[in-house]
């Protein structure tokens, strides 16, 4: 419970690590601390993962287009970043099998020049991943991709190269990750804000000063080391550490739609590496629906990024060119955007130009900063930088890393087949027994007894197979805090049906209300939240 978490927190007793973030990073780090054996804790400012790592893409890839870029410039950086991204693509699959899954994807080529030239470079691609390939490209013709894809226009169309990548729920692979972290021993605690870092006399880092932002509480604590792993939001952290510190980031950001699952195959996905503006265009099964991305401008950073309506226009208008499917705005069930955390180059004229590659780097104070790279990549760029930290002697008891063929939470014993135990053993819906399943992993029987004895297998929305017993597992067992935690990010209700999400969102107040003793102040902060965000910014 969070009262049990906060009271870790305060005590007096130092920290080895205290890391600022609980993004895909900051939780990767978390959990590899740990596992090493390093008193660790974890605070974030908002919730695990309601930042840049539970607005993305929903891919674990290596990079096609990075891989394109090595060849071209005969860049031995890129091609090293792809290979490692592809080794990171198959240990994340391992890892989370109930988050994650290969996914095929079809790129269609309108020249006869693109057809070897496509189809080399993805034989590279397979070949770059080794052990870990989860799939072989392969060439089909243009009557096969229409039949497998018919929105695909065929004017012009000469063939299509189908290669495989990763898909997963982001969201809830953060969730996992941190309270995996927790099992190992870390103490991770969402909605608690570093306000200011403390140092002694010669400036070196000491702790930070802390504010839970549910009861406004502060105090102190000590760490002898602070990882700064907030994302976009790095150089607000190092400017608070020194006000002084030169940027080190641009940031760009990214919108995605979802629409009905109609417009997609559930088996497969359609990809424009690059359109005639040299962005990339996609549709994807994802969560039922059609996942449809993605722009990629610059911007500046801010803490729930609004969706531009020139943006849905754009992405709509691209669709079009490219796909037979009628799609209006009317068509649009949810969206969001995203701010990515570019590696600072100040003679790029483009946020493409930019490498997601990322930096590890230590300030005068011994603040350590990692920014940058992508989702794919988190659990090794979390190894590097604590290979840096322990390098210097300072934590002499400390572990090797063991995180590469570590199973996160709900991994361990998942299997497909549970489904039909939760269907014939606790009386649940196909449906709501394959989303337990899919969410929680080996814990879904957790849910669903805990569903059969609190008579709370009711659906929060007709639609869908988000249970009511959901409400109180995840406030118990994943730090849920508020009703947005729960709707966006233990769910992905409100990330797929927007409607869906607030037509659910009175009785999980109630359900959260009744568990967490809320009196109508707080009942009607939560609806003012919520609704904020439908309007705004998820």
């Amino acid at each position: 419970m969070r009262s049990e978490t906060l009271a870790k927190l305060r005590e007096e007793t130092p920290f080895d690590l205290l890391i600022i973030g609980g993004g895909a990073t900051g939780c990767g780090l978390a959990l590899d601390a740990a596992t090493r054996g390093l008193r660790t804790a974890m605070v974030d400012r908002y919730d695990f993962a309601e930042g840049t790592s539970g607005r993305s893409t929903k891919l674990l890839h290596g990079g096609v287009r990075y891989l394109e870029a090595a060849v071209k410039k005969l860049d031995k950086a890129q091609y090293n970043l792809v290979k490692e991204a592809l080794h990171e693509r198959g240990a994340a699959l391992k890892n989370a099998p109930h988050l994650s899954r290969p996914l095929p994807l079809i790129t269609p080529l309108y020249s006869w020049f693109q057809v070897p030239y496509m189809f080399t470079g993805l034989k590279m691609y397979d070949w770059l991943s080794g052990k870990m390939n989860i799939g072989k490209s392969k060439l089909i013709s243009a009557a096969e991709a229409k039949r497998r894809y018919p929105m695909l226009k065929s004017k012009g169309l000469k063939a299509c190269v189908l290669y495989y990548d990763g898909q997963f729920v982001d969201t809830r692979m953060v969730v996992s990750l941190a309270m995996t972290a927790e099992r190992e021993g870390a103490v991770v605690a969402n909605h608690v804000e570093v306000v200011d870092l403390l140092h002694d006399e010669s400036g070196k880092l000491t702790g930070a000063t802390l504010r839970d932002r549910v009861t406004d509480d502060s105090w102190n604590i000590k760490a002898k080391k602070i990882i700064n792993a907030t994302g976009p939001f790095a150089d607000g952290i190092r400017k608070m550490d020194h006000r002084t510190a030169d940027p080190i980031l641009k940031v760009s950001s990214g919108i995605h739609l979802i629409v009905d699952a109609d417009f997609v195959p559930p088996d497969g996905g359609l990809l424009i590496p690059q359109t005639d503006d040299g962005r990339v265009l996609f549709i994807l099964p994802w969560q039922g629906q059609a996942l449809i991305g993605t722009t990629d401008n610059m911007t500046e950073v801010t803490d729930h990024p609004e969706v531009d309506e020139k943006d849905i226009d754009y992405l709509l208008d691209y669709v079009h060119r490219y796909f037979d499917v009628k799609l209006s705005k009317s068509d649009v069930r949810s969206s969001w955007s995203g701010i990515r955390p570019l590696v600072f180059d100040p003679d790029a004229k483009d946020t493409a130009e930019l490498a997601r590659d990322h930096v590890i780097i230590e300030d005068e104070s011994g603040l350590v900063t990692i920014s940058g790279g992508k989702w794919t990549t988190y659990r090794f760029m979390a190894e590097q930088a604590l290979d840096k930290i322990v390098a210097d002697g300072s934590y002499p008891a400390a572990k090797p890393c063991s995180t590469h063929d570590m199973k996160i939470l709900g991994a361990d014993n998942y299997s497909e087949s549970t489904v039909n135990e939760l269907v014939d053993s606790y009386g649940l819906p196909a449906d709501v027994a394959d989303h337990l399943n899919h969410n929680y992993g080996d814990r879904s029987t957790e849910v669903a007894k805990l569903a059969k004895e609190k008579g709370l297998d009711a659906r929060l929305c007709s639609r869908y197979g988000v249970i009511e017993a959901e409400v109180l597992y995840t406030i118990e067992k994943e730090a849920t805090v508020h009703a947005m935690d729960f709707l966006v990010r233990r769910t992905t209700l409100a990330l797929i049906d927007k409607a869906a999400a607030e037509e659910a969102l009175p009785r999980v107040i109630e359900l959260m209300a009744e568990a967490l003793g809320w009196d109508d102040v707080r009942k009607a902060t939560e609806v003012s939240i919520a609704k904020e965000r439908f309007a705004k910014a998820l």
